[in-house]
């Protein structure tokens, strides 16, 4: 049976190359993308995929934040996470959120098929040097104390992340397609939940976390 997926990067040379790779396979079938989170709602509802591949970050909505409002829904298609990233801090926030799966886009183009095979038939799927590494994490997170990271909704947690890589509020504005002031305000306040008292101290709490690659020292605030 052919199952049917949509596609959600933002970067369109990514999607057109992942969808003639998979329907190169007769058992998939792209019948959806999109090239922001805003757009992937509206096309699960009005298409029906089984399955839905999503890159972790895009404009508008991130593919976290698209999980979590999937996941809610009833009858909702699993989610398979597609990304570079693979610091066990995504991977875990991704579960949490609900998705069915996460695959590295710098995996063999196999791993992909068979992720999307695996959260088609209900089977949780992550690429190989991913596995082991969120698992541990996440047992040893779910014994420890409350994490203050937790408390912090999506977009504070989008925001935290683009100001740690060394985008303006003005750049972090325009690529979630929020205000500056609106983006002020939830720096401002992720670093309040996180008691962080300057911007290096946001760069190194993101370092920490694996939510961003290190550097040998955080910019400016700006």
């Amino acid at each position: 049976m052919t199952i049917r997926l949509v596609l959600a990067d933002d970067h369109l040379v990514v999607r057109e190359g992942l969808r003639a790779l998979l329907e190169s396979d007769p058992d998939f079938s792209v019948v959806g993308q999109a090239d922001n989170g805003v757009e992937v709602s509206a096309l699960v509802e009005e298409l029906r995929p089984d399955v839905v591949v999503l890159d972790l970050m895009m404009p508008g909505r991130s593919g976290i934040e698209v999980t979590r409002e999937l996941a809610q829904r009833p009858e909702s298609p699993p989610v398979l996470i597609l990304s570079v990233h693979e610091s066990e801090a995504y991977v875990l926030e991704a579960l949490r959120s609900g998705a069915g799966g996460y695959v590295l886009k710098q995996a063999p183009a196999t791993e992909l098929a068979l992720g999307i095979r695996a959260v088609a038939s209900g089977v949780r799927y992550l690429s190989t040097p991913l596995t082991q590494r969120a698992l541990e994490a996440y047992a040893r997170r779910a014994g420890g104390a409350p994490d203050p990271y937790d408390t912090l909704t999506p977009r504070e947690r989008e925001v935290l992340t683009l100001a740690a890589e060394g985008h303006s509020n003005a750049e972090i504005g325009a690529r979630l397609f929020i205000s500056r002031r609106t983006v002020e305000t939830h720096r401002a306040r992720a670093m309040r939940k996180l008691e962080l008292r300057s911007h290096i101290e946001l760069v190194l709490f993101a370092v920490r976390r694996g939510l961003v690659a290190d550097r040998d020292a955080p910019a400016d605030e700006r």
